[in-house]
């Protein structure tokens, strides 16, 4: 029988709810299973929320409160949750945020940015402060913490899940930061590349027209247990897309760039020569 994992309820207000949403099932003699009947969510779901690794829906809170007899606190509670959830990251990207950390495969174009899974805190920073000049040191902070916090998707269960990203070559080209910081952030990608957590390829710049040309940011995600998502992202507003066949559309566009790009061995090649260029104080070719 598995080990169940255990609930820091310190490590902020997810698990502190979900340790007391466990203690108080656990009080009452309940299995996840029979905690949920009557509800319209699974045992999964609930045994999620209890490692603080999904929010609570407001009508399952209603339903737990009823069925544990505890006068309203777990839905008194949940807007607290989500609140903590969603801190560092705009109200638009909560759902995805979620549904990033349940996927088995991720799939990311990012024609103008290393994309947020792939940050070092310095690039985070530098794009927070080019985007929103007006921030506070303490806003920006909070900003780069909340993605940083994203990342370490890579550091739990090595096998997921599977990452792929397409960049277009002009990410390694655009001198964001200072040459030693773009050689770190590049460095980063490589070494995640490098211990099998993710897959990168480089879409070169002279490739010519191409797939999702009119696309900014997209992810893709699959699920072992539900159907796809396509998600789309511009600078103040995104778009989640769960319509199969449009998802669909997506994913064939997105096979199509996979093919126009470098294959993963040369285009890691690529990043690390990029890297190397910039340690060397010269702008990559």
């Amino acid at each position: 029988m598995a080990r169940r994992k255990d609930i820091d309820g310190s490590a902020g207000v997810p698990t502190f709810y979900g340790k007391e949403l466990r203690y108080q099932r656990e009080l009452a003699g309940l299995t996840l299973q029979q905690l949920v009947e009557g509800s319209f969510y699974g045992p999964s779901h609930l045994s999620e929320i209890e490692r603080g690794e999904r929010r609570m829906p407001a009508e399952l809170a209603e339903h737990v409160d009823k069925v544990l007899k505890t006068d309203g606190f777990f839905g008194r509670r949940c807007e607290d949750v989500r609140k903590a959830k969603r801190k560092g990251h705009p109200a638009y990207y909560e759902d995805t945020l979620e549904a990033e950390k349940r996927a088995e495969t991720i799939e990311e174009w990012c024609p103008t940015l290393i994309p947020g899974l792939l940050q070092t805190a310095a690039y985070t920073r530098a794009l927070v402060r080019a985007t929103q000049p007006l921030a506070t040191d303490e806003e920006v902070e909070v900003k780069v913490s909340a993605r940083m916090a994203r990342a370490r998707l890579f550091e739990d269960d090595p096998k997921t899940p599977e990452y792929w990203v397409i960049l277009s070559e002009y990410v390694l080209r655009c001198p964001m930061l200072p040459p030693e910081e773009m050689a770190d952030q590049l460095d980063h990608v490589a070494a995640l590349a490098r211990r099998y957590r993710v897959i990168p390829q480089i879409l070169p710049w002279n490739c010519g027209p191409h797939p999702l040309m009119l696309v900014g940011l997209l992810q893709l995600l699959i699920f072992p247990d539900a159907p796809p998502l396509a998600y789309l992202e511009s600078e103040f507003s995104s778009d989640t897309i769960d319509d199969p066949a449009l998802v669909k559309k997506y994913r064939k566009a997105y096979d199509r760039l996979r093919a126009a790009a470098l294959p993963p061995k040369a285009s890691l090649t690529l990043i690390e020569a990029a890297a190397e260029d910039y340690r060397n104080g010269k702008q990559p070719d």
